[in-house]
């Protein structure tokens, strides 16, 4: 029995335009929407989970979960810059509330990839009072997170929203080949994750961090490689693991290796087997990431906040889940504070540009009648989760 800490979070993510639906007011809905689009099917209706949430979680908490990561939509609470909806901020709140009517602990996140559609037509992260407006953004979102939530991540990814502002197409969201993130955009980022911080520091004992899509990234054997690692994932990752010394806590989301030989960053090797989204079958991601942000944060407190993976072979998931966890274990017995586990995803949900064909879910749904189904892999999963341990 591999047994995890006491107090340890076994849960699963998500993300809210990704399941909520008819988020209108999302730059995303609008580049879904829009013609000529690389994006290949809008959001639409998503999972309905805006009016499903209480039975999303009730299936999380049913299944033997302790806590949920979830986001709150910008655009639902700033719809046009100042103005302010009361009832999407309720409505969050509601969520919480409901989060520990179930025995959940909420873990919130303020901004996962989607912002106001005013936001990006007015300069997006490169407008001088980016900063300014995501501090005002978290002030609205105060009453959300003021009682009952423990931990908040302030913007997911951000390493993945400064390789779009360079330039990335949406379709190619991570993925190999990864693109120069654009620095200036890296640096309005961190800005308004400190500004984030300073102004949830007004709730007691809230700890907060952002996440960071750690990549694996593995020098090829050839001379030179180890060099293009460096000049590759320093920009790419390991700048936002050094940066947040100081953090509560940072959130590790894994998924893949990448190869990196002289020339660049290589696809997978065509042997090797791949997840619907093409990226290589790689349980030790998750360890590695962790160990990554440990070391190079300076000891931060690590979360995994997202590891999974897009298969309809569910049985590929429950073991590429096991060998995750057993990677997490062995950093955990190394020393490395380690405070849970979120799956990726809890639903089936919309995965960006690639729509709805990667299934990351636990829980599957019916797109007429959003019926929720848990997979095989939920039951596993739940089962690990009461028993604290592999």
């Amino acid at each position: 029995m591999l047994t995890f800490p006491d107090g340890f979070l076994w849960g699963a993510a998500t993300a809210a335009h990704q399941i909520e639906g008819n988020n209108v007011n999302s730059n995303w809905w609008v580049h879904e929407n829009e013609p000529g689009t690389t994006i290949v099917e809008p959001s639409g209706d998503a999972a309905d989970s805006y009016h499903r949430y209480r039975e999303d979680m009730k299936l999380l908490a049913d299944l033997g979960l302790n806590s949920y990561r979830f986001s709150i939509e910008w655009s639902r609470i700033e719809p046009e810059r100042g103005l302010v909806s009361r009832a999407s901020i309720d409505h969050y709140r509601r969520m919480v509330d409901a989060a520990h009517e179930f025995g959940i602990e909420p873990i919130v996140t303020l901004m996962h990839f989607t912002v106001p559609r005013w936001f990006e037509r007015d300069g997006f992260w490169r407008a001088p009072d980016a900063a300014d407006l995501f501090a005002r953004y978290t002030e609205l979102a105060l009453p959300v997170v003021a009682e009952g939530v423990n931990y908040v991540c302030t913007i997911n990814e951000p390493n993945i929203a400064a390789m779009l502002a360079g330039g990335e197409d949406a379709s190619n969201l991570v993925a190999y080949g990864l693109p120069k993130p654009d620095l200036a955009v890296a640096d309005a980022l961190l800005l308004s994750h400190q500004r984030s911080r300073e102004v949830l520091s007004q709730v007691s004992g809230l700890k907060t961090g952002w996440t960071v899509a750690t990549q694996a990234f593995e020098a090829a054997p050839e001379d030179g490689a180890a060099e293009k690692l460096k000049e590759i994932a320093d920009p790419a990752e390991n700048w936002y693991l050094e940066n947040i010394a100081g953090d509560d806590f940072v959130g590790v989301q894994a998924y893949t290796r990448n190869i990196v030989g002289p020339e660049g960053i290589r696809p997978p090797r065509p042997e090797v087997e791949k997840t619907l989204t093409e990226w290589e079958y790689f349980p030790p991601a998750a360890g590695i990431g962790v160990r990554a942000a440990w070391e190079l944060s300076g000891h931060v407190p690590v979360m995994v906040t997202e590891n999974g993976i897009a298969t309809q072979d569910d049985p590929r998931r429950i073991d590429y889940t096991r060998g995750a966890l057993e990677g997490l274990h062995a950093c955990i017995e190394d020393g490395i504070e380690l405070l849970g586990y979120q799956h990726w995803s809890a639903l089936d949900n919309y995965e960006w540009a690639s729509g709805y064909a990667p299934t990351f879910g636990l829980i599957a749904w019916d797109k007429e009648t959003f019926a929720r189904t848990p997979k095989p892999s939920a039951s596993w999963y739940g089962e690990v989760a009461r028993n604290n341990g592999l």
